[in-house]
């Protein structure tokens, strides 16, 4: 793979992962809003990010190689 190819994987993992986030949090305010409580914590956020290899070492390895 390029780095141009890299870099559209990593902008193209980025946009899906920030799109199920933008789910995640619609999800929770339709919750709050009706009185029950949040069905994403802080852990699952983390977790997308996790699934979508876009922490930190996994970029730094992805783009090493």
């Amino acid at each position: 793979m390029t780095p141009e190819q890299q870099a559209a994987f990593v902008h193209a993992q980025s946009v899906a992962a920030s799109a199920e986030i933008e789910g995640m949090k619609a999800e929770n305010t339709f919750r709050e809003m009706q009185g029950k409580t949040i069905a994403y914590d802080s852990g699952a956020f983390l977790q997308v990010i996790e699934e979508y290899g876009l922490h930190s070492n996994a970029l730094i390895d992805f783009f090493r190689d």
